[in-house]
C-alpha cells in the first residue's frame, strides 16, 4: 500500500510540474496579447470627449504609461502576492470578480456533462450492440448531426422552439433549474455526440472480448453482461475523454453564455476583452487554465486508480 502511495504521488507530482511552464506561458501569451489588440481602455472608460489632462491622469492612476516590461514585471508580483489586480469595468478586485462568476460557469459545465452521459452512454451501448442495423444509423446520424451542429446555432433554435414557440422555459438569465434546461443542452449537444462515438467504439470492442462470451455462457442476462460487465471497462477510455471534454466545456461556455446571458466566467471574459480591462482579462484566461489543468490532473487521477499500469508509464 504504500508503495502504490508512493507512486501515486509522485506520479501527481510530475503532472503538477508540467503545469507550471503552461502557466507561465498562458499568462505571458495572454498579457502581451491583450496588450496588441487595438483599443484604449482608459479612452473607453472617459468617453470620446474626456479632457486629454484627464485621460492621462487616469492612464497613470491605472500605470498603463509605464513601458510594457514594467508592466510585465509587476504583473507578475502582483500574482506571486496572491494580487490579480483591479478590474478596470468594474472597478473591483479582479479575483472577487471571477470568483463571483465562478459558480455558475461550474454549474453550467456539470450540467451540460450530465446531460451528455444520460444522452450518451444509454446511446453508443444501444449503437454498438445493434451494429449495422437500422437503430445504429439513426444514432450515428444524429451523432453527426450533433458534431457539426455548433453551439451558437444550436442555442438560437431552443430558444426559438422551447421558449418563443411553446413558451416552457424561459428565453435566459439565471435564479432557477428552468434557467439551466436550455444552456446545459446547447453546451452539452456536441459533447453528447462525441461521447456517443466513443463509447459505440470501445463497446464494439469490448464485446468480442472472451470475458464476454464466458459470462453470456453461464446464463447471465444480456443486461447484465452489457452494462455490467462490457460497459464497465469500456468505460475505461470515455474517462478520459470526459476529463479532457470538461476542460474544454470551460472554455467553450463563452458563447452559450452570452446567448442566454448566463453571468459565468465566459461572458465576463468576452466582456472584459470588449473594454480592453487588461488585469480582468488576465484573470480569466488565467482562471480558465487552471481549472483546464486540475480538471486533467483529476482525470489523470482517476483514471489511474481505475488502472493502475498508468502508474507504470
Amino acid at each position: 500500500m504504500r508503495v502504490i502511495l508512493s507512486n501515486l504521488a509522485q506520479f501527481l507530482g510530475a503532472r503538477l510540474l508540467y503545469s507550471v511552464p503552461v502557466i507561465f506561458l498562458v499568462v505571458s501569451l495572454v498579457f502581451f496579447l491583450i496588450h496588441m489588440v487595438p483599443g484604449d481602455p482608459v479612452q473607453q472608460m472617459l468617453g470620446e470627449g474626456a479632457r486629454a489632462a484627464d485621460v492621462e491622469q487616469l492612464r497613470h492612476d491605472l500605470g498603463l504609461d509605464r513601458p510594457l516590461a514594467e508592466q510585465y514585471i509587476a504583473y507578475w508580483k502582483g500574482l506571486a502576492r496572491g494580487d490579480l489586480g483591479r478590474s478596470f469595468r468594474f472597478n473591483s478586485p479582479v479575483a472577487g470578480t471571477i470568483l463571483a462568476r465562478y459558480p455558475s460557469t461550474i454549474k453550467l459545465s456539470l450540467a451540460a456533462l450530465l446531460v451528455a452521459l444520460i444522452l450518451a452512454i444509454p446511446a453508443g451501448v444501444q449503437a454498438a450492440v445493434y451494429r449495422g442495423q437500422w437503430k445504429d444509423r439513426l444514432l450515428g446520424f444524429l451523432s453527426l448531426l450533433g458534431l457539426s451542429f455548433p453551439s451558437f446555432a444550436l442555442g438560437p433554435v431552443l430558444i426559438l422552439i422551447f421558449s418563443i414557440h411553446l413558451g416552457w422555459l424561459p428565453v435566459s438569465g439565471s435564479g432557477s433549474l428552468l434557467h439551466l434546461v436550455l444552456p446545459s443542452l446547447t453546451l452539452g449537444g456536441a459533447l453528447a455526440a462525441i461521447l456517443t462515438r466513443m463509447t459505440r467504439a470501445s463497446m464494439l470492442e469490448e464485446l468480442q472480448q472472451d470475458y464476454v462470451r464466458t459470462a453470456r455462457a453461464k446464463g447471465l442476462s444480456e443486461q447484465s453482461v452489457r452494462y455490467r460487465h462490457a460497459l464497465r471497462n469500456g468505460l475505461l477510455p470515455v474517462v478520459t475523454l470526459v476529463g479532457l471534454q470538461l476542460g474544454a466545456l470551460l472554455t467553450g461556455a463563452m458563447v452559450t453564455e452570452v446567448i442566454f446571458s448566463w453571468p459565468g466566467i465566459g461572458r465576463l471574459t468576452l466582456q472584459a476583452i470588449n473594454s480592453r480591462d487588461y488585469p480582468l482579462v488576465q484573470g480569466c484566461f488565467l482562471a480558465i487554465a487552471i481549472t483546464y489543468i486540475f480538471v486533467n490532473l483529476l482525470t489523470d487521477l482517476i483514471y489511474t486508480l481505475v488502472d493502475p499500469r498508468i502508474r507504470e508509464v
